[in-house]
């Protein structure tokens, strides 16, 4: 195995692995997917696409309640009620019977839709689960679904590390097929630039603490301030943020409630660089057949950031190996299934330049430049 070694001033010798042959000739790589699994995940898509437009619609214009109530003096009125809130629409009048009258039936309509869509995905997923088109764990989906539906996926979080595989592999065409998707966590990536009018009411006064204990109530904050949660199973959760450029500075949100007990943000170096790139998404399906859709960094600035992250001496061994390894996957993945995305594209100029300088490492060796001598 080709290996280098840093020495340190107080003589601890650190391995590095660097990316080559060696590593790429152990690592399966992905396989493609069959023309019946494209057409389920084609299926499930739409499906889930019309569900996803539907339920937004119906949460926006059919929240709620609407009805008629009788005043101090005898004289009726419709009331809208909005969350908690009860709002006075005016007196009974062929305007405000037809108000009532439309709401009504266009809930009604709405929620028969709704149900249909569920019921053809729920049809769905037991032959996406069949065709071995479920990969997302099942509670990572389930957090990021509940952060969907507060808006917070692609606006104030987006996930990083190994779940955002699971998007590349779809937006390609392909499972990976190393060890490589194995994961007990999953890392969301706070933009601290969101604004709070972004956070739904329903978010509640603990913030992200209080919505993963309302997915599982054993998590809980690891430390206090901790930007880590953990539940009894030992799925982490991890809160993260890039370090600012002005390390004096102040600015920007660590957490998304006020609630001490919120977890808080951990300031990471690198990370404004994904925050930085180019965005992509699709929608994946879990282990249970149900599809999500999330938002990560461009497979490209991921390639690029887990390379960096394989040469930093300060990082634990076993995880500099595992990202040398999934940066060279996703770098045969683009080459070989997304060949539109360059490393030499304008879109990634948020980049450092002696990160992008990094691209040509990703390449694989060409034949006529293998070497003849063993790897000693």
């Amino acid at each position: 195995m080709k290996i280098s070694f840093l020495i340190q001033p107080n003589s601890v010798i650190i391995p590095i692995a660097l990316p080559g042959t060696h590593i790429r000739d152990k690592m399966n790589k992905f396989n493609e997917l069959s023309s019946d699994q494209i057409r389920q995940h084609v299926d499930t898509e739409q499906t889930y696409e019309v569900y996803a437009k539907s339920l937004r619609e119906y949460d926006q214009r059919f929240s709620g309640s609407m009805s008629w109530k009788t005043s101090t003096n005898g004289k009726e009125y419709l009331y809208k009620k909005t969350g908690s809130i009860w709002k006075s629409l005016g007196p009974r009048s062929p305007e405000t019977q037809t108000i009532h009258d439309h709401f009504h039936s266009g809930r009604d309509s709405s929620k028969a839709r709704l149900a249909r869509l569920a019921q053809r995905l729920d049809e769905l997923a037991p032959v996406n689960r069949a065709m071995a088109l479920g990969r997302v764990p099942l509670l990572t989906a389930r957090i990021i679904r509940a952060l969907d539906k507060l808006g917070l996926m692609g606006t104030a979080v987006d996930v990083v590390g190994t779940n955002a595989l699971f998007v590349y592999e779809r937006l390609a065409g392909v499972q990976i097929t190393s060890g490589l998707l194995s994961t007990q966590d999953v890392d969301l990536l706070m933009d601290s630039r969101f604004s709070l009018r972004l956070i739904s009411k329903e978010f509640g006064a603990k913030g992200l603490i209080g919505l993963l204990q309302k997915i599982d109530h054993s998590f809980a904050p690891l430390a206090r301030n901790s930007y880590r949660a953990a539940n009894r199973e030992g799925f982490l959760v991890d809160l993260i943020k890039p370090t600012p450029k002005n390390i004096m500075s102040t600015n920007g949100k660590s957490r998304f409630s006020a609630d001490e007990e919120d977890l808080q943000a951990i300031e990471i170096e690198g990370l404004s660089w994904l925050v930085n790139s180019p965005k992509v998404s699709a929608v994946v399906i879990d282990q249970r057949g149900y599809p999500l859709e999330y938002s990560c960094p461009d497979p490209r600035a991921f390639a690029l950031h887990k390379l960096w992250l394989s040469r930093r001496a300060d990082r634990d061994a076993a995880k500099r190996v595992r990202d040398g390894m999934q940066a060279l996957v996703v770098a045969d993945l683009i080459r070989a299934q997304l060949p539109h995305l360059s490393f030499d594209s304008n879109d990634l100029q948020a980049l450092p330049l002696a990160l992008r300088q990094l691209a040509p490492e990703l390449q694989p060796v060409d034949d006529e430049n293998q070497r003849i001598i063993p790897n000693w």
